[in-house]
């Protein structure tokens, strides 16, 4: 069984800054990635930013520059700290972690823009 507990979300003006955090427990020994995915109603998941086990990260187009996922292995997190935030940025956020082939999700925070 994994748990994943998201915080950070919130309201910010266009250009500012919020950073999400994320932590895993459980049986997450072996994992392939973790990482960011965001939803607006109505539609499908999209990844926003990832991080391997080996610590590459991978970024959507459209928050390269502008994002960045780290981890810390000690505590099982996984941070996105999301900068010059734009309206077209608001979602709902999702935690994500893939253990040998199964996925697990947050339970998802809202992150709002305003204009």
């Amino acid at each position: 069984q994994v748990q994943l507990v998201e915080s950070g979300g919130g309201l910010v003006q266009a250009g500012g800054s919020l950073r999400l955090s994320c932590a895993a427990s459980g049986s997450i020994f072996g994992f392939n990635v973790m990482g960011w995915y965001r939803q607006a109603p109505g539609e499908s998941r999209e990844l926003v930013a990832g991080i391997t086990s080996g610590g590459t990260t991978m970024y959507a187009d459209s928050v390269k520059g502008r994002f960045t996922i780290s981890r810390d292995g000690a505590k099982n997190t996984v941070y996105l700290q999301m900068n010059s935030l734009r309206p077209e940025d608001t979602f709902v956020y999702y935690c994500n972690i893939k253990v040998q082939a199964r996925n697990y999700w947050g339970q998802g925070t809202q992150v709002t823009v305003s204009s």
